[in-house]
């Protein structure tokens, strides 16, 4: 018998997909600045944006955004619910990212940026400690019987999240093909996807590996340091020198499995990190970190690239007798790009994209991760409770993700469709196996990467005794404005 939560989503996702909006369909991405691009013939789009002088070299941008979850969670064997009991499946609604950007040319050699916002907010966690009788739990057991004060979780805060600022940076143009900058800032090294915008992602959200150092040694994947961009004829590079946050507790020896388990330990070493990439056809804009996901036919893009990230002595194992090891993180990859015009005239467009991630933080290294996480008690397997699954650890990971921009006009208008699908294999030096998982889903744009509607189903393995035994699937619907 289905549920009444997933009849109630199924219903939601038809009416949905049903809406329509007549809108001209434009593409803007977050490296897009209007006076940059002042010249360009059709804009439909129009940026909040003011000049600061009559002839536009000084400037300042504004960009908000947010992105809506509604979703279907087949949850991981033990999972608990908020009441202690167990669920087999969780349904909720909650916010992926909600945010705000302002960048400003202060002259036409400087530039400063500010980006703040919330992100992972549900019913049940992603808000502020604290709150007493509010009934924002923060890190005390959720009552759920006032009465009698009886509590069956321990549930983190919901409500009222703290605005943080993702990043804080200043730049100084030196010529045009060397920019250097200092701030807490996400010109990443790694990959391509390291430095992913949010606003254009061709799938619904990112794998998240691809932010290896994630709420650990870094704020929202964002670090403090001082970089170097630019792009010298075809080559794009980006260069830092980090001060990672110091966290950790260090790590371990397994009794069991007579083996050391690495964990972040504090430090204060500088870290440096890069990407490089050659642009074989159009060069993309790079005036703000910001990678596009998918140009939606408007940019012939193919690029090969390749990055790392060096943290000496950031983690550390136990032997069986006690002693400490230190490790250094190293990290690097190679990547592929592809944004191809099919039929400029139908509106058709290819986009593709391969990553090979090599992640070395120590021996037997490993951190599951479950995004929005709703799910409580520590679960039966190897997962965790609700959607968390080995997500970053020391291995080998291929990514592959691609989508196909279909005509205009399918369902009237200028409305479009992107079905996309995704291919992981991930090989961790904590399981005895690697494994694989997929991603299936489709862009519904009402107006482009401004308003768009995203569907995905995500397939994620089950470890149990070192290897996997299961796998599970999450259904998300995600509503997506930006101006």
């Amino acid at each position: 018998m289905v549920k009444p939560s997933v009849r109630l989503f199924a219903l939601s996702i038809l009416t949905l997909c049903f809406f329509k909006v007549q809108a001209q369909d434009s593409l803007r991405t977050e490296s897009y600045s209007a006076l940059d691009e002042a010249n360009e013939a059709d804009l439909s789009y129009k940026p909040i944006a003011f000049k600061l002088n009559p002839s536009g070299s000084r400037y300042i941008r504004f960009m908000i955004w947010n992105q809506i979850w509604m979703r279907v969670t087949e949850n991981n064997p033990g999972t608990l619910g908020v009441d202690g009991l167990p669920r087999k499946q969780t349904a909720d609604i909650g916010i992926r990212r909600a945010r705000i950007l302002t960048y400003a040319q202060v002259t036409p050699k400087v530039l400063l940026l500010a980006h703040f916002g919330i992100n992972n907010q549900t019913f049940v966690n992603g808000g502020v400690p604290g709150g007493g009788n509010s009934g924002n739990a923060g890190g005390i057991p959720i009552i759920t019987n006032p009465i009698t004060g009886a509590s069956t979780a321990d549930g983190a805060s919901a409500k009222k999240p703290q605005l943080f600022f993702h990043d804080v940076w200043t730049e100084f143009k030196v010529t045009k093909e060397v920019f250097l900058g200092a701030g807490l800032h996400y010109w990443n090294g790694i990959s391509r996807l390291s430095s992913q915008g949010t606003l254009n992602l061709l799938t619904l959200d990112a794998p998240i590996f691809n932010w290896p150092l994630i709420e650990l040694t870094d704020q929202f994947a964002r670090q403090f340091g001082v970089y170097a961009k630019g792009q010298v004829g075809k080559w794009d590079y980006r260069l830092a020198v980090n001060k990672p946050f110091s966290v950790g507790n260090g790590g371990t020896f397994d009794e069991i499995n007579n083996r050391p388990i690495a964990a972040n330990t504090p430090n204060d070493n500088w870290a440096t990190q890069g990407y490089i990439a050659y642009q074989f056809f159009e060069k993309e804009n790079n005036k703000l970190p910001f990678f596009v996901g998918s140009y939606l036919g408007t940019k012939k893009v193919f690029n090969i690239g390749g990055g790392w990230h060096h943290h000496p002595e950031a983690t550390s194992s136990k032997n069986q007798d006690g002693t400490f090891n230190k490790h250094d993180i190293a990290l690097w990859s190679i990547d592929s790009f592809l944004d191809l015009p099919i039929n400029p005239e139908k509106g058709t467009a290819l986009t593709a994209y391969a990553v090979y991630y090599h992640y070395d933080f120590g021996p037997n290294y490993l951190r599951n991760i479950g995004i929005m996480n709703v799910g409580f008690g520590p679960g039966t397997s190897q997962n965790g409770p609700g959607n968390a699954q080995p997500t970053i650890g020391s291995g080998n990971i291929f990514y592959f993700q691609t989508g196909y921009l279909l005509p205009e006009n399918i369902f009237g208008g200028k409305t479009k469709l992107q079905p996309f699908g995704t291919l992981t294999h991930k090989n961790f030096e904590f399981f005895e196996e690697g494994s694989w998982q997929y991603d299936l889903g489709v862009n519904y744009f009402l107006n482009g990467h401004q308003a768009k509607l995203s569907f995905q189903y995500s397939n994620r393995p089950i470890f149990e005794n070192y290897r996997k035994t299961g796998s599970a699937g999450e259904f998300i619907l995600q509503t997506h404005i930006f101006i």
